[in-house]
């Protein structure tokens, strides 16, 4: 079967979820210089026609610093942020007047070869960041460099509800008229919570945050940015991962940090399970829990093809509707990847473990020992004092948990009389 064919079935729980989603995307001027960047503008298009409201919200950094350099104009910061005199603010507007355009151009241009050719995409923009300046710090005048002090969110709605991408700049404007200078990561994390976006994404150089090993950090919760931030205190990293914090704080669901420099980036983390970035979100990307109802259509995907290898018996959907109680799950991004089932066994203090299953792509991060501890401690709950385990290929791995060689002989009655000989499980038991 073709490599694509695969990917759409799997990405299409995707495609329908994110379908009239407010994604903010931030790109900073780094990005946009790079040579990924036809790939990045290709895929934002796609998102567009996959029914995404985008608001893109650019750097110009690089650009900015372009531009100063060849007018021999020395840069300055203080506290991490650009002092933005009269003649800084010229090279300012110079450069992101001249990024609005070659983005719109892009834009404009890959819907030749998009899924939206023939059909007219529009991008619009205009005063929709107020802002106000930053004025004086530690007795250093910060003149036209701002800070974010509102977000147009009826005008930005309006353009989404009108299918336009809405593109927004590292510039903004005071009532009195003035222009001033701010970070785009203060742009992008300011839209995203006052617009109830469902999602922040944004570029950086490197694959998303990496630990002090340099292995990806797949995913985290707010409250655990404070130590990396710490660790990447004047890194680039350190923004990225300061903002997509701030946001999920304002109420933003899923912030996420891609790279500009890895084609296809940003579809890997948005239509794979896994992701291919950081994540960092206010709820738990993969929770154990006790399974319902609803559950049922994703227990059968995940069991049948084990019970057609025989590891598992057959359960029809009749009967999992009627045992789904006794489940519990892994769910990873509304996906069922494993499962088990306690089953006490009548007129005894004894229960059974069955069904377990992990999704083979997920066979080696614990998933497993996750729910043997939750069957466990279900069945103490429960007043169980013995847990039994009937299986034909998996004997070591519970033999290595605890569990011991029986018989049928210690079965209780009511389970014993069911015992499958022609089956020929081998049964172990623990005492809990």
């Amino acid at each position: 079967m073709p490599d694509y064919v695969n990917w759409l079935r799997h990405s299409s729980p995707y495609i329908n979820a994110h379908r009239d989603c407010t994604f903010v995307v931030m790109l900073p001027g780094e990005a946009i210089d790079h040579p990924n960047f036809g790939n990045i503008v290709h895929d934002l298009v796609l998102l567009h026609s996959l029914g995404v409201r985008l608001v893109l919200v650019h750097g110009s950094r690089p650009q900015i610093e372009s531009r100063l350099a060849a007018r021999g104009i020395a840069p300055r910061y203080h506290h991490g942020l650009r002092i933005t005199d009269a003649d800084t603010l010229e090279c300012v507007i110079d450069a992101v007047g001249a990024l609005r355009l070659a983005i719109e151009a892009r834009l404009s241009m890959d819907i030749s070869s998009s899924p939206m050719q023939g059909s007219r995409l529009r991008v619009a923009g205009g005063n929709l960041v107020t802002a106000r300046p930053i004025g004086v710090m530690d007795g250093v005048d910060y003149h036209h460099t701002g800070e974010v002090r509102r977000i147009d969110r009826k005008g930005i709605g309006r353009l989404l509800d009108e299918r336009s991408i809405v593109l927004l700049s590292s510039l903004g404007y005071s009532p009195t008229g003035e222009m001033f200078n701010l970070a785009c990561e203060d742009v992008a994390t300011r839209a995203a919570i006052e617009l109830g976006a469902d999602k922040l994404l944004l570029f950086g150089a490197e694959p998303g945050l990496l630990d002090e090993h340099g292995k990806l950090v797949r995913e985290l919760r707010p409250q655990q940015v404070a130590a990396h931030l710490t660790r990447l205190a004047g890194d680039y990293q350190g923004e990225l991962l300061d903002a997509a914090a701030q946001a999920c704080k304002g109420g933003v669901a899923r912030s996420h940090i891609v790279s500009y420099a890895e084609n296809g980036a940003l579809l890997t983390e948005l239509f794979t399970r896994d992701g291919g970035g950081t994540l960092v979100a206010q709820e738990q990307f993969e929770v154990v829990r006790e399974a319902s109802i609803e559950d049922v259509g994703g227990l059968l995907e995940l069991i049948s093809p084990l019970e057609e290898q025989g590891i598992l018996v057959r359960r029809s959907r009749e009967v999992l509707e009627r045992e789904i109680e006794q489940f519990s799950v892994v769910e990873r991004d509304g996906t069922i990847i494993a499962c088990a089932a306690l089953y006490p066994i009548a007129d005894s203090q004894a229960g059974e473990l069955a069904c377990l299953a992990v999704n083979p792509e997920y066979r080696h991060g614990g998933r497993g020992d996750d729910l043997l501890e939750r069957i466990e401690s279900r069945a103490r709950t429960l007043g169980l004092n013995t847990l039994f385990v009937l299986t034909t290929r998996t004997a070591h791995w519970f033999r290595e948990r605890g569990f011991e060689p029986s018989g049928v002989e210690r079965l209780p009655a009511a389970r014993a009389s069911l015992y499958n000989y022609q089956r020929n499980s081998k049964i172990f038991e623990k005492s809990l």
